[in-house]
């Protein structure tokens, strides 16, 4: 098997050369111009591999698995968790939109990781991370989460296992400066939505472009002018020179220089090799810019389809696509919430102190409500969920009661689906279905449960009858099977559906 000097893999981390394609026409169908293929076997070719570093001594024609784990609700669901979990099935995990707006929590025994751009599949080891092409990263968080990810674990994974997308774009302290003049949308004034407008107006940095920015005193000038003419519309006094962003672009340069790839190809060519790739979703279904509850929402596509665009592969490689979803709901910022308690007492309360509601990214107070089965749909209308992970269900132990919600009131009309107009959806009151709660259980006691559940292979039964009562109605009224449990925030406190895609061994932690 060959391997790659840069990566734990078969890929090639430099320049990656496709191997067979998979031929709709022969190749004598094809005009010499547009024919790409030698007469005689690739790889014994010496004159075309002479062009190629890496040149792989394997091929698949196969297309192989790309699993897909994504948010279903306003995000902070409880991705992190279940992408550990996959990790070590996989070869390689990939974030394929957002920044560091996103905020995924791993606990290991007594250990916490709060990543916010590095992937969670950071905790395999050989598993290779890849910030993705659609992303837009802060260089800045992202030195100190791997000088936090050395401290704890001495390896440095940049340019190593680690690679950033020569695609990505690069939030600079500018975008942020843009975005703490936001009083309307509740953003977390990470620089996000400013990088992406900058992105879509074409007038953006990404990581490819910084040599020859820095190689062009005129584009520094310019782009000097036009940022600071921008803050100035938002009412922000500090004015950018051109010294101090030539200094920052090349820091950035001297930083991540050799982690700087062309990840779609590398990514493209695991694939065809025969590895198995996870592409981790930031953010959740409803904050999608597209199909999210507009205005407040975040701003990139964060469903299914745009998993493997921002990875930089095609659609077709995806055979999972898990939801992630909490036992209730949870919102921070701004925006419409129809199943929304108060946090000032009652279940809300209650959600939130056993919870532990307090946003990783921005630390603010998450609003709580009950599940909306309305609003789950409406993810899975947008992204066809294979799967669903239950997270956060031991959280609602020691309710009297708990409701679910199964429709909604609008104006007095009783709706089965989620409006599109914000201020629909604010108006929407939710109708609820009751059910038996039942006793709190300490942190030991429901991952003693789990691991007996793994142990005597009995799953879903290992739960007392109204804890997988919750369960199975959540599968029946949603649709989509429920494939993972979560009871607790320690990575043990899972419990699988036998036979699942979750029902596996897991490695111990090496950190």
């Amino acid at each position: 098997m060959w391997h790659c000097t840069s990566c734990k893999s078969t890929c090639g981390a430099d320049v990656p050369l496709p191997l067979e394609t998979a031929e709709p026409y022969k190749r004598a169908d094809l005009t010499p111009l547009h024919n790409p293929f030698p007469t005689t076997n690739r790889l014994n070719s010496q004159s075309l591999a002479d062009q190629w570093f890496h040149t792989p001594s394997v091929k698949h024609t196969i297309t192989v698995p790309a699993t897909v784990v994504l948010g279903a609700q306003w995000g902070d669901e409880g991705k992190g968790k279940a992408i550990d979990q996959l990790a070590p099935q996989s070869t390689w995990a990939v974030r394929f939109q957002g920044g560091n707006n996103a905020g995924h929590t791993i606990v290991v025994g007594d250990t916490t990781l709060k990543l916010h751009q590095i992937p969670s599949g950071v905790t395999s080891r050989n598993c290779n991370l890849v910030l993705g092409d659609g992303m837009v990263i802060d260089p800045w968080v992202l030195d100190e989460e791997l000088s936090r990810w050395e401290d704890l674990t001495g390896e440095k994974p940049e340019g190593e296992r680690l690679f950033i997308s020569e695609r990505a774009s690069v939030i600079l302290p500018f975008h942020k400066y843009y975005d703490s003049a936001d009083k309307v949308v509740g953003t977390t004034g990470r620089g996000i939505g400013p990088a992406y407008r900058d992105r879509i107006e074409r007038v953006g940095i990404r990581f490819t472009d910084i040599e020859e920015v820095l190689s062009d005193s005129s584009i520094i000038e310019d782009t000097v002018l036009r940022m600071n003419k921008q803050l100035q519309t938002v009412g922000y006094d500090k004015e950018i020179q051109p010294s101090e962003l030539s200094s920052q672009l090349q820091w950035i340069l001297d930083r991540f220089g050799s982690a700087i790839k062309p990840t779609g190809l590398m990514v493209d060519l695991a694939l065809r090799n025969g590895e198995t790739v996870l592409l981790e979703g930031a953010q959740g279904a409803l904050l999608d810019i597209d199909q999210g509850t507009y205005p407040f929402v975040t701003s990139s596509v964060v469903g299914r389809a745009n998993a493997t665009h921002g990875a930089g592969i095609h659609p077709g490689h995806i055979t999972e696509c898990f939801g992630i979803t909490k036992a209730y709901c949870t919102r921070v910022g701004n925006g419409p919430f129809p199943s929304e308690l108060s946090l000032e007492e009652g279940p809300g309360q209650h959600m939130a102190q056993v919870g532990h509601e307090f946003g990783t990214t921005t630390g603010r107070p998450r609003r709580t409500g009950w599940l909306d089965i309305i609003a789950l749909k409406e993810a899975h209308r947008i992204s066809g969920y294979s799967g669903l992970v239950v997270t956060k269900l031991d959280v609602l132990g020691g309710l009297d009661e708990i409701k679910i919600c199964i429709g909604y009131e609008l104006d007095g009309n009783p709706i089965s689906h989620f409006p599109t107009r914000a201020s629909d959806v604010e108006r929407c009151i939710a109708v609820y279905e009751t059910h038996p709660g039942f006793p709190a259980l300490a942190d030991e006691d429901w991952i003693d449960m789990a691991e007996r559940s793994r142990k005597d292979g009995t799953g879903y039964d290992a739960m007392p009858g109204e804890v997988k009562n919750i369960v199975d109605r959540i599968e029946a009224l949603s649709g989509i099977p429920v494939v993972s449990v979560g009871v607790g925030p320690d990575r043990r406190a899972s419990i699988a559906k036998v036979g699942g895609p979750f029902d596996i061994v897991w490695d111990e932690a090496t950190f």
